[in-house]
C-alpha cells in the first residue's frame, strides 16, 4: 500500500477487516487492529487469502503481531511467515512460546523450517529441537519446556524468590513441579498456596504428591482428556524415567481436544479433516476432501442395488412393498447413526473400553427395540391406512428387527474399531448407514416372504 491508496473513511461496526483491507484504506484499517483483541484478528486473518492476510498483518506492531501470531493455526502461520522480510521473520519465530514454535515448523516446508532454525538463538533453538523430537500428536510436542521448578527442600519464601528470579523466562507460574535432586518429579505446588502461606512454611509441607501426569511420548489428546478429568490447567510431562521435561498447559490442551473433535465430526460425517479456517478454504479444496469418501460410500451402497436385485421376485408379487422401502431404511440408518455417534464420543471421553463390548451390544439392542417398537406402531397406522393389515404387519416387524439390529451395529462398529487400532470416528455414520440400508432390506424381504407366504 503506498500513501497515495490511503482514504479517510473510518471502519463502521458491521464491516470487517477483510472489507476494509480489500478498499485499501490503511488508517481504517489501523483502526480496526487497534480496538480489536488479538483471537479477533487472528479469526479475520486466517479467513483471508494470504496476500491480503500478510498486509494486514504487516500493519501490526510487534508486541500485538506476536500475539496474533499465536493464535493462528500453523498453517496459517505459515503463510504469514512467507510474505515477511528476514528480520521480521527472525522476531517472530524468536518471540514465539516454544511448543507454539515446534508444532509450526513441524508442518512447514522444510526451506521455511531451515530459514526459522537458523535465525533463533542458541537457547530457543535447543529447546525447538527437543521439541521436534517427539513423536507426531505427543504430549512432548505440545508441552512448554519453560518450566520453574522447585525443590522440595525450600521454604516458601525461598521458592517465591525463585520465582521471582526465573518467573518471566516461563510460559507459566501457576503450577509449580516440585522435584527431587535427579529432577524425577515428586509432586506439585500451587503458585496461590505459596502466596497464602507464611514465608517460613516448608514447601514439603504444602506439596501434592503422586500428581496426574503424563509422559512425553503419550498422546496429546489422552494428556488433555485427563486434564478435563482433573480440573488442572497445567499437567506435568515427564520422561521414561520420570524426569520433569514440561508441563502441558491449558490453552494447548483446549486445542489439542478441540483439534481431535474436530477430526472426528469430519470423519463421522464422511469427510476427511482438512487444515485452516473453513471460509479460506477453496471450493475445489473442500470438494476433494469430501470426493474420496463419497466414492467409497458409492461402491458400498452397490451392495444395497445388489439385494433390490437379489428379491426383485418379491417385489413383483407384493409391488406395495416398494412403497415403503424408503420408510425403512431411513429409520434404519438414523438409528444405526445414533447409536455410532454416541458410542464414538463415549470412546473419545474414556464412558466405554473395548472390554465394554457384549455391554454395549446388550444395551443398545434393547434400545433398538424400544425405539422400533415406537415407530412400529406408528408404521402399522400407515400400513393399516394405505395398504392394508398384512403389510402393514410386515412394515410393523420390519421396524422393530431393523431398528434393533442398526443400534447394534451402530454401537459395536467404534468399539470394534477401537481394538483394531482404528479410530473409532473413521467408523462414520455414513458408512454405517449403507451397511444397515442392505442389511435392512434383507430383513424386510425375508421378512415379507415369511408373512405373506410368497
Amino acid at each position: 500500500m503506498s500513501q497515495t491508496d490511503i482514504i479517510e473513511v473510518r471502519p463502521t461496526l458491521s464491516e470487517s477487516l477483510q472489507d476494509i483491507v480489500e478498499t485499501r484504506r490503511v488508517d481504517a484499517a489501523l483502526d480496526w487492529l487497534g480496538n480489536h483483541p488479538p483471537h479477533v484478528i487472528a479469526d479475520q486473518l486466517a479467513r483471508m487469502d494470504a496476500v491480503r492476510a500478510g498486509m494486514a498483518f504487516r500493519l501490526l506492531d510487534k508486541d500485538h503481531a506476536l500475539a496474533v501470531f499465536e493464535e493462528l493455526e500453523p498453517v496459517d502461520q505459515q503463510q504469514i511467515l512467507q510474505g515477511l522480510r528476514d528480520q521480521s521473520f527472525r522476531d517472530l519465530v524468536e518471540g514465539m512460546a516454544p511448543d507454539d514454535r515446534a508444532r509450526m515448523l513441524r508442518e512447514a516446508p522444510a526451506k521455511v523450517a531451515k530459514k526459522a532454525l537458523a535465525g533463533l538463538s542458541p537457547r530457543e533453538r535447543r529447546m525447538t529441537a527437543s521439541l521436534l523430537g517427539y513423536p507426531e500428536g505427543s504430549a512432548g510436542q505440545y508441552m512448554t519446556p519453560e518450566v520453574v521448578a522447585l525443590p522440595r527442600d525450600l521454604t516458601v519464601a525461598e521458592a517465591l524468590g525463585m520465582v521471582r528470579a526465573k518467573g518471566g523466562n516461563a510460559e507459566t507460574v501457576y503450577t509449580l513441579p516440585v522435584v527431587d535432586a535427579g529432577r524425577r518429579l515428586t509432586g506439585i505446588v500451587e503458585l496461590r498456596e505459596l502466596v497464602l502461606s507464611k514465608p517460613e512454611t516448608m514447601v514439603s509441607e504444602l506439596v501434592v504428591t503422586e500428581p496426574a501426569f503424563a509422559r512425553a511420548t503419550d498422546a496429546a489428546e489422552k494428556a488433555a482428556r485427563l486434564m478435563r478429568e482433573t480440573n488442572d490447567i497445567n499437567l506435568p510431562v515427564v520422561d521414561s524415567e520420570d524426569r520433569l521435561v514440561g508441563l502441558l498447559t491449558i490453552d494447548d490442551a483446549v486445542e489439542v481436544i478441540e483439534a481431535a473433535d474436530s477430526e472426528d465430526v469430519a470423519l463421522q460425517a464422511g469427510s476427511a479433516p482438512w487444515e485452516g479456517h473453513y471460509m479460506a478454504a477453496g471450493v475445489f479444496q473442500l470438494a476433494r476432501y469430501r470426493a474420496l469418501w463419497l466414492l467409497l460410500l458409492l461402491f458400498a451402497a452397490t451392495l444395497t442395488v445388489s439385494v433390490t436385485d437379489f428379491f426383485e421376485g418379491t417385489l413383483q408379487q407384493a409391488a406395495h412393498l416398494a412403497l415403503f422401502i424408503p420408510l425403512l431404511i431411513g429409520a434404519g440408518g438414523n438409528a444405526g447413526a445414533q447409536a455410532a455417534t454416541a458410542c464414538v464420543r463415549a470412546v473419545a471421553v474414556g464412558e466405554v473400553r473395548v472390554s465394554d463390548l457384549f455391554r454395549v451390544i446388550w444395551r443398545e439392542c434393547r434400545v433398538g427395540l424400544v425405539l422400533g417398537s415406537l415407530l412400529a406402531s406408528v408404521g402399522l397406522a400407515i400400513g393399516a391406512l394405505f395398504v392394508g393389515p398384512r403389510i402393514a404387519l410386515v412394515v410393523g416387524i420390519t421396524l422393530v428387527l431393523i431398528c434393533g439390529w442398526a443400534a447394534t451395529i451402530g454401537g459395536t462398529m467404534p468399539l470394534l474399531a477401537k481394538k483394531l487400532r482404528i479410530d473409532p470416528a473413521v467408523v462414520s455414520a455414513p458408512m454405517v448407514t449403507t451397511l444397515v440400508d442392505a442389511t435392512g432390506l434383507i430383513i424386510y424381504f425375508t421378512t415379507a416372504k415369511l408373512v405373506l407366504g410368497i
